[in-house]
């Protein structure tokens, strides 16, 4: 649950117009269609009761988590004026929410969660992320290690075979990531020599994340790892793969600008 204090729940109703029991200018089904966008929960759910849409949002705030009512709460905050949303205290209690949504979202299991998110049209792909999300959202890490890496070595074969680099099916994660350091390293993609030590540290890091996988997780009949453990393991993994995405993110702008076969002479 939410740890959304007395004071703050006011300021949020009063942001929302929750007096009468409506949302903002939300009809249910807009209502509906707006929280499962936004957090993929059904706000409809009996679990959340109630008949008025503000009641609805009020058992919400009780019964998900902080980094779940900051999602939902900042894209209410931000909800488009063109909709109907006015701000009658000049932009000051739209503000004063704002920071309501940053201390809940610094409970946020995992900051980087955001990153964990398919890099390639592929339905598996998008299956596999939402798996990893949701244990995340439902704090249950513990409960997502076999999906995350499986999701790790998706994203890893697919950044390595943009670049052109081997991935046959029984190389494993570790090696797969070595081969695509290797491969930033002779493109000239890495700036520093932390930034090099950190990331072979993570082939090292991967390949125990092979032990993890097959006997400390679900993948399998185990004992699970602990949740402390398995939330430093998703925390880790989670600010790897968005580093990478900023990597090739930059690497699409280059090749953009300077075609494939035009940048033999040029360090990407």
């Amino acid at each position: 649950m939410s740890d959304l204090t007395a004071f703050e729940k006011l300021k949020l109703e009063r942001l929302f117009r929750m007096e009468s029991g409506y949302v903002l200018n939300f009809s249910d089904r807009t209502f509906f269609g707006f929280v499962l966008e936004t957090t993929g929960r059904d706000i409809d759910d009996l679990k959340y009761g109630g008949l008025s849409k503000a009641k609805r949002l009020r058992n919400f705030w009780l019964i998900e988590p902080n980094h779940v009512v900051a999602k939902l709460t900042q894209a209410m905050v931000e909800y488009d004026p063109s909709h109907g949303f006015t701000d009658d205290d000049g932009g000051m209690l739209r503000e004063e929410c704002r920071r309501i949504v940053i201390r809940l979202a610094q409970g946020t299991p995992v900051p980087e969660l955001d990153a964990l998110t398919p890099g390639v049209d592929e339905p598996d792909f998008e299956v596999i992320a939402k798996q990893v999300r949701d244990a995340v959202e439902k704090n249950e890490p513990e409960a997502g290690l076999d999906r995350l890496h499986t999701f790790v070595v998706k994203f890893v074969r697919a950044c390595c075979e943009e670049r052109g680099i081997s991935c046959p099916q029984d190389k494993p994660l570790h090696s797969i990531f070595g081969e695509y350091v290797k491969r930033l390293r002779q493109r000239g993609q890495i700036e520093s020599e932390m930034t090099e030590r950190i990331l072979k540290s993570s082939i090292s890091v991967l390949e125990a994340f092979n032990d993890v996988r097959n006997n400390q997780s679900l993948a399998h009949d185990n004992r699970t790892l602990s949740y402390d453990e398995s939330l430093l393991i998703f925390n880790h993994v989670a600010s790897l793969i968005r580093f990478i995405r900023s990597i090739e993110a930059k690497a699409k702008v280059v090749e953009k600008k300077f075609p494939r076969d035009a940048i033999d002479d040029i360090p990407f």
